[in-house]
């Protein structure tokens, strides 16, 4: 677990071999994985459900096996993906009582500064383009867009798979407004998932026809240092620190010996 979240201090030696360096663990691109291929099917079976009077939508439902079996799957998907979100919170937690945690992740003031001198960059305004660190501005938006909409997309879908038992505690309307929060977190979702992430992982110029990093765990050297440089810094930095102590600690051994 802890190599899940602070794979970026494991083995640094074999990070910067041949000329690439590891930026993600198996269990990242493997969290990276279920996500992608439980968010397609929730998508797939999730649309046509809410726009049902739709061709396309009569198309699918029919060709998937009948609207039970799509709501059947679905739910069966949202299970996954609930089970996804608890893996990788525990994940995190774990790091954090072995204080191993970087908060890495987390927004900062500097992201502020960053994209207003990323739109000056792009602008023409400036000659000076910002460096960043493990995580850009843009991946920290897009990860904490994917935790508060998971989030309600599981509280919202809960509600409509047990209606029974909330309206036993809650009010009859809670049923109609999860259904709204679902549908239209859903449908935002899949468009930023096709606008966004879609362009800037894969169709961005620099990266067409596709960023294999998140699948291969290795991004070349000369990448990382253009697009993560302070992370590169200390990368290397760590990397020699690891090489002294452990010469410092040969030396104590042969000196002990002799």
């Amino acid at each position: 677990m802890e190599q899940t979240i602070e794979a970026i201090e494991a083995e640094p030696a074999a990070r910067t071999k041949e000329g690439y360096v590891q930026r993600f663990s198996l269990s990242q691109r493997m969290e990276h994985l279920a996500i992608m291929v439980t968010f397609t099917g929730l998508a797939i079976t999730g649309l046509p459900q809410k726009y049902a009077s739709a061709g396309l939508s009569q198309w699918m439902i029919m060709n998937l096996g009948g609207i039970e079996l799509i709501r059947f799957i679905h739910r069966i998907l949202g299970f996954v993906f609930t089970a996804g979100a608890l893996y990788h919170a525990g994940v995190i937690f774990f790091s954090i009582a072995r204080r191993r945690f970087k908060p890495t992740i987390f927004f900062s003031f500097q992201d502020f500064r960053d994209a207003i001198a990323v739109l000056r960059y792009d602008l023409g305004l400036s000659d000076v383009h910002p460096r960043f660190e493990r995580f850009d501005f843009r991946q920290k938006f897009e990860y904490w867009g994917i935790v508060f909409g998971g989030i309600i997309m599981l509280i919202s879908g809960f509600f409509l798979m047990f209606p029974v038992f909330f309206t036993r505690i809650l009010p009859g309307q809670a049923i109609p407004v999860a259904k709204v929060f679902h549908s239209y977190e859903g449908l935002m979702a899949f468009l930023v998932i096709i606008i966004w992430h879609l362009y800037g992982a894969h169709l961005e110029p620099e990266k067409f026809p596709g960023d294999t990093t998140i699948f291969t765990g290795k991004i070349s050297r000369e990448r990382m240092i253009k697009e993560h440089s302070l992370e590169y810094e200390r990368l290397v930095k760590e990397e020699r620190e690891r090489e002294e102590k452990a010469l410092a600690e040969k030396e104590r051994i042969d000196v002990k010996v002799n």
